[in-house]
C-alpha cells in the first residue's frame, strides 16, 4: 500500500512538472502531450485529473495542439464513470482550438455520447457546445446547414426536440452569430425560433453569459434576420448588446488563445480577484505550491471537493425536470468519489464531512421535489411519504447548521435559503398540517437572513427577496390568506440552486460514546425501580462551552430521560475533550433485563423553543452527534 502511495505521488509530481515546462515552451508541450495521453489511462483518478489539469494549462497558454491521433484517447474521458474527469475534459474543450472540421465533428459526437450516457451532465455539455461554437464559427455554420433537414423534421414532430442530437445541434447553432470573424452567419433564422422551445434548458447552461430574458431577446433578434454578422448584432469584443456577463468573443481565425487570456491568467497569479476573459471563467483552478505539506494536501483535496459541489449545482436542472433516479445515481457517484479522500490534514476532514452532509440534503430535496411535479398524482400514502421526506430534509438541514463551525456568512445564507425552500414546500401542500409552526419558522429564518444581509455586502437571490415580500404581505393580511398554498407555490418558480464553494477551514462537531465492558453477555446490574449508573466514556470534538449537549437515554418512546452535560466541568474549549461520566438512569423497569439506547445530541439554539417538552429535557430540537449505543442491563438476583 505504501509503495502504491509513493508511486501515486511520483506520477502526480511528474504531471505537475510537465505543466510548468509546457507553459514555458510550446515545442516541449507538443512532446509532452504524447506522455499525457498515456497518463489518461492511469488507474488513479487523482493522476488522471492532474494530467487533464496540465492539458488545461497548455490550452490556456495556446500550447495545446491536438491531432487526430490524440483525440480518440482524449475524448474517451468524456465517458469516464468519474464525474470530475468528465468535467475536467469538458473544461479543456471550451478552450481548445480544433484545426479542422473532422476533429470538430468528432468532438461534437463525443459530447452527444456523453449526454446520452450521463444525462445529468446536460447543462455543462450545453455550455461547452455553446463556447466551442463561439470558437469555431465556420465549422458550426457548415455543420448546421448540413443538419438543417434533420432539425426541420424535429420541428414537424417526426423526431422531437427531446432528441439528444437535435437539442445539441440547436445549442451549437445559436452560438454561431457570436463567433468573432468577418464571415456572415448563414444559419437559417427558423433555427433560432426552434431553439426557443428549449429556452429553459439552454438558459440554465448559459448562466455565465446571459440570463433567460437576454437569451430570449437574442434568439428573437436572430430569428428575424436572414444573414447577419456579429457586428450587425452590435456584439463586439467586451461590448455585448445584451446583458452578457463579461463575454469576449474568441477569434475564429486564430488557433491560439489570444494574448488577453494570458494577461488574465497572469492577473490571477498576481492576486486579481476576477478574470476578465470569458474563456477563463470555468477552468480548473490550479493553486500555486504553498509552504507546508498539510496546506498542500488540504488544497489538493479542496479542489476536487469544490468540483463536486459545482456539479451538484448543475444537476438542479435534472431535479427540476423530474429525473430523480438519475440524480440519486449521480449523488451516489459523488459520495463514492468523496470516499477516496482519505487525507487527515487540518480542515480536510470537516470539509469532506460537510460535503457528504450537503449531498444528503440535495438527495432529500430531489425526493421532495418529485412530489411537486405537474404529472405527480399523490395518493393518501404518497402524502404520508411526502411528510416523511420533508421531515428528513429538515433534519439534514439542522445537522448542517448545528454541527459545523467555520462557515462564512455567504455559506450560512445559502443554507438558510434551503431552509426557506423547505418551509415554502410545506406551505404549498394544504394536506400537510402544522402550517402555523412552519410560518413561524419561516419568519424566524427570514429574520436571520435579513441580519446577515445587513452585516455583510451580499445581494439576496430573487427567491429570498420574493419570500420576504410574501411574508410581509401575509403579516398584514388575514390568517386564511397567509396559508394560501397557491401563493407559496408561485415562489418555487424563483428558486435555483446556488453553487456552494468551500474555502478556509471547517470543523465538525461530533462525539464518540462507548460503554466499557458491556454487551449482551456482560450486562450491567440493576435493581428494579431504583436508579442505576451507566458509565460512559465520552470524546467530544470541536465543541465550545456555548454548546448545550444532552445525553438521551430511552427504552421506548414513553421511557425517555435526558441528562444535561455541563461542558464547563470538563476542561476548556479544546478541540478534543475526553472524560468518563456515570449517568444516572431513574426509570428502571420491573423486568429481569432490559436494553437502553444512549446517544449524545446538541441543542439547535437557532430553533424556536418547543411548545411541549418533557420535564428536564432540552428546550429545542436536538441534532445527534453520534450513533445510538445499546446498553444491556440485567436485574440482580436475590440470594
Amino acid at each position: 500500500m505504501l509503495l502504491f502511495v509513493l508511486n501515486l505521488k511520483v506520477r502526480k509530481s511528474a504531471c505537475h512538472s510537465l505543466c510548468t515546462l509546457t507553459i514555458i515552451s510550446a515545442e516541449f508541450a507538443g512532446e509532452a502531450l504524447n506522455l499525457l495521453m498515456d497518463v489518461l489511462n492511469d488507474d488513479s483518478m487523482f493522476v488522471r485529473l492532474e494530467a487533464l489539469e496540465t492539458m488545461l494549462h497548455m490550452a490556456t497558454y495556446g500550447h495545446l495542439k491536438v491531432q487526430g491521433t490524440h483525440m480518440h484517447m482524449f475524448l474517451g474521458t468524456l465517458l469516464d464513470s468519474n464525474t470530475l474527469i468528465r468535467s475536467a475534459t469538458r473544461r479543456i474543450l471550451k478552450l481548445v482550438k480544433l484545426p479542422n472540421i473532422e476533429l470538430f465533428r468528432l468532438s461534437f459526437d463525443s459530447l452527444i455520447e456523453n449526454l446520452e450516457k450521463h444525462p445529468q451532465d446536460e447543462a455543462d455539455i450545453f455550455s461547452v457546445l455553446f463556447h466551442t461554437g463561439c470558437n469555431h464559427g465556420k465549422f458550426v455554420v457548415s455543420t448546421i446547414n448540413e443538419a438543417s433537414e434533420e432539425i426541420d423534421q424535429a420541428s414537424e414532430g417526426k423526431l422531437g426536440f427531446d432528441s439528444t442530437r437535435v437539442a445539441a445541434l440547436l445549442v451549437l447553432a445559436i452560438s454561431a452569430p457570436l463567433s468573432h470573424g468577418e464571415h456572415f452567419c448563414s444559419i437559417p433564422p427558423r433555427i433560432f425560433s426552434y431553439a426557443v422551445t428549449l429556452l429553459g434548458r439552454i438558459s440554465r447552461a448559459l448562466t455565465d453569459i446571459m440570463d433567460q430574458n437576454a437569451l430570449l431577446a437574442y434568439l428573437s433578434q436572430c430569428s428575424i434576420s436572414t444573414t447577419f454578422s456579429a457586428t450587425e448584432l452590435n456584439i463586439r469584443r467586451g461590448e455585448p448588446c445584451l446583458p452578457v456577463a463579461n463575454i469576449e468573443i474568441p477569434n475564429d481565425s486564430s488557433n491560439e488563445i489570444n494574448g488577453s487570456t494570458r494577461t488574465s491568467l497572469q492577473q490571477e497569479k498576481d492576486g486579481a480577484s476576477e478574470l476578465q476573459s470569458w474563456t477563463m471563467r470555468e477552468p480548473l483552478e490550479l493553486a500555486a505550491p504553498l509552504g507546508g505539506s498539510q496546506v498542500e494536501v488540504h488544497d489538493e483535496v479542496m479542489k476536487p471537493i469544490n468540483l463536486i459541489l459545482a456539479k451538484v449545482k448543475d444537476i438542479w436542472s435534472s431535479i427540476h425536470s423530474g429525473f430523480t433516479n438519475e440524480v440519486l445515481r449521480t449523488l451516489r457517484n459523488f459520495k463514492e468519489e468523496l470516499a477516496t479522500f482519505t487525507s487527515d490534514s487540518v480542515g480536510t476532514i470537516g470539509a469532506v464531512a460537510f460535503t457528504l452532509q450537503y449531498l444528503q440534503v440535495i438527495k432529500q430535496l430531489a425526493k421532495v421535489w418529485e412530489h411537486f411535479l405537474p404529472a405527480k398524482k399523490l395518493c393518501s400514502s404518497g402524502l404520508g411519504e411526502l411528510d416523511l421526506v420533508l421531515g428528513k430534509l429538515d433534519m439534514r438541514l439542522r445537522e448542517l447548521r448545528s454541527t459545523f463551525t467555520g462557515l462564512s456568512k455567504e455559506q450560512e445564507l445559502q443554507i438558510l435559503e434551503l431552509v426557506l425552500l423547505t418551509c415554502t414546500l410545506r406551505l404549498c401542500k394544504v394536506e400537510i398540517c402544522c402550517h402555523f409552526a412552519t410560518l413561524k419558522k419561516l419568519s424566524t429564518t427570514v429574520s436571520r437572513v435579513e441580519s446577515i444581509l445587513k452585516s455583510a455586502t451580499i445581494e439576496p437571490t430573487i427567491f429570498i427577496s420574493e419570500v420576504g415580500k410574501l411574508l410581509c404581505l401575509n403579516e398584514t393580511s388575514s390568517s386564511e390568506a397567509s396559508c394560501n398554498p397557491f401563493m407559496f407555490k408561485e415562489l418555487l418558480k424563483h428558486f435555483s440552486l446556488s453553487q456552494f464553494v468551500l474555502c478556509g477551514r471547517l470543523d465538525q462537531i461530533k462525539a464518540e460514546l462507548t460503554i466499557p465492558d458491556n454487551d449482551s453477555e456482560n450486562p450491567l446490574p440493576f435493581v428494579s425501580r431504583l436508579p442505576v449508573g451507566i458509565p460512559c466514556d465520552i470524546t467530544l470534538h470541536n465543541t465550545s462551552n456555548e454548546n448545550k449537549l444532552w445525553l438521551k437515554m430511552s427504552m421506548d418512546d414513553e421511557s425517555t430521560q435526558f441528562v444535561f452535560l455541563d461542558l464547563n466541568l470538563y476542561g476548556s474549549s479544546d478541540k478534543v475533550r475526553k472524560f468518563t461520566y456515570v449517568v444516572p438512569f431513574y426509570k428502571t423497569p420491573n423486568a429481569i433485563s432490559f436494553t437502553l439506547r444512549v446517544c449524545i445530541g446538541v441543542e439547535c439554539l437557532f430553533e424556536d423553543v418547543l411548545s411541549v417538552k418533557k420535564y428536564g429535557g432540552p428546550e429545542r430540537e436536538l441534532t445527534y452527534l453520534c450513533q445510538e449505543k445499546e446498553v444491556h442491563l440485567s436485574m440482580i438476583s436475590a440470594h
